[in-house]
Parts: C-alpha cells; sequence; structure tokens
C-alpha cells in the first residue's frame, strides 16, 4: 500500500479479530517505531510487545479507555521519557507503527494519555519512564470504513502563507 494511501484510509479500530499477527508483520511494525526520526537522535522511548493473552487482558482492565486491548493479538506499550520532546517523538513512533500495521491490513487505535501508572509494575517498565500509550494491533472485525472519514473541509483547517489566507 502506498503511504497517501494508508494515511487516508486508516482508521481507529475497536474489535478485532482473534488472528495472530505474524511474525514478520510484527517485527516490521516495531522496527518502522525505530527507524521514526527523533529530535537530536535522542529515541527518548522504549517498546514493549505484548502478545500474552492474561497481560493483555489485564492492559485492558488498567486502560480504563481501551477495555477491547484483550480482544486484540499484540499490543505495544509506549513508554517515554519525561519531556515535551519524548512526548513528541513517541507520538510520530506510534503513528509509524499505526500506518506500517495498516499497509498490512492490521488495523489498531491509541489507548492512553493518563492513568497508565498501574502499567508500569505489570511490565517492569522503570519509574523514571511515562506510559504514553498502549497500541493494541489486530484484523479487524469487520471491514474498515476505507477513508471514509468526516473531517472537517481542507480550506477550514489549512491556510497559504498566514492563518486564515485560503489554501486553494
Amino acid at each position: 500500500m502506498e503511504t497517501f494511501e494508508s494515511v487516508r484510509t486508516v482508521l481507529a479500530t475497536r474489535q478485532f479479530r482473534d488472528t495472530p499477527i505474524p511474525d514478520d508483520v510484527v517485527r516490521e511494525i516495531v522496527e518502522a517505531a525505530h527507524l521514526t526520526a527523533s529530535a537530536s537522535n535522542a529515541q527518548p522511548w522504549r517498546f514493549i510487545v505484548v502478545q500474552n493473552k492474561d497481560t493483555l487482558k489485564q492492559l485492558g482492565q488498567i486502560a480504563t479507555t481501551g477495555p477491547y486491548i484483550p480482544q486484540a493479538p499484540l499490543a505495544i506499550v509506549v513508554a517515554t521519557e519525561n519531556t515535551p520532546i519524548a512526548l513528541s517523538d513517541g507520538s510520530r513512533a506510534i503513528q509509524s507503527m499505526v500506518l506500517t500495521a495498516w499497509s498490512h491490513g492490521v488495523a489498531s487505535n491509541w489507548v492512553g494519555f493518563h492513568r497508565l501508572d498501574a502499567v508500569k509494575p505489570l511490565l517492569g517498565i522503570p519509574d523514571n519512564l511515562d506510559v504514553l500509550a498502549i497500541v493494541p494491533f489486530g484484523y479487524p472485525a469487520k471491514a474498515a470504513g476505507a477513508g471514509k472519514k468526516k473531517r472537517k473541509p481542507l480550506g477550514e483547517v489549512v491556510s497559504r502563507e498566514r492563518f486564515d489566507q485560503p489554501y486553494s
């Protein structure tokens, strides 16, 4: 799948089939995160690949906004240093994973941003790192919308040269 096509068609998914993701696809997803650009090449992130069903169930209980995590055959927990740069770099790495997964037909959704400290002892994450997100991955349970996104018109959110100068 072409990059723009991935961006155009990817949708957040909260229902997954119980189908394992091949190891080579999982590796490509985490390599996409690892290869993501990082400010000053600091790479202020750590990625924990979780495939154990019991652990996925516990993650779904901890992350109140992600009760569907146990349905997924895979989740990647993203931990970052506690800096604004790390937040940005970690977010970029998540998007790289999401788009790479989608190019293989694997869907996902970002779970996180708050109340994820309880993930640290479960996965042995040190206290000096923050849990930015849990990203469950799996094949969608139903056909995805193939790019049918509800977005504001481009001209409403994009300007040329200065704010509120129409982009056409």
